[in-house]
C-alpha cells in the first residue's frame, strides 16, 4: 500500500513536500515514481528515483523547480515542490514500479493521490 500526504492550497510561488510511504506488503521495487493529473487531462510523468541507486529523472515541466528523493529505511519518497505556478495544480499520484520508470504503464502499485491546488 502506498499512502501519499503533504497536499494542500499554496499561492504561486510557493512551496510543497509530499511524502508517499509504503506499508502492508513488503514490495521490491525498481523505481518509485510521482505522476499528477488535472482535471479532464491524462495523467502525466512528473519525477521517478530509481530505489536501489538513487537515480533521478523528471519531466521537463518540472525541472529545476521539483526534486524527487527517498528514504530506503523509511519506505518513503519525497517530492519537493518550489516555485510552484498555477499550472502545476493536479492530483498527485507516487507509485511503485518493478521495471520502467517514466510512463503510466510500467507503473504495478498506486497511491490514492493527494491535491496540490497553486492560486495566482
Amino acid at each position: 500500500q502506498l499512502q501519499a500526504s503533504g497536499g494542500g492550497l499554496v499561492q504561486a510561488g510557493g512551496s510543497l513536500r509530499l511524502s508517499c510511504a509504503a506499508s502492508g506488503r513488503t514490495f521490491s521495487s525498481f523505481a518509485r515514481g510521482w505522476f499528477r493529473q488535472a482535471p479532464g487531462k491524462e495523467r502525466e510523468f512528473v519525477a521517478a528515483v530509481t530505489w536501489t541507486a538513487g537515480n533521478r529523472y523528471y519531466a521537463d515541466s518540472v525541472k529545476g523547480r521539483f526534486t524527487i528523493s527517498r528514504d530506503v529505511a523509511k519506505n518513503t519518497v519525497y517530492l519537493q515542490m518550489n516555485s510552484l505556478k498555477p499550472e502545476d495544480t493536479a492530483v498527485y499520484h507516487c507509485a511503485a514500479s518493478r521495471s520502467g520508470m517514466l510512463r503510466v504503464e510500467e507503473y504495478d502499485y498506486w497511491g490514492q493521490g493527494t491535491q496540490v491546488t497553486v492560486s495566482s
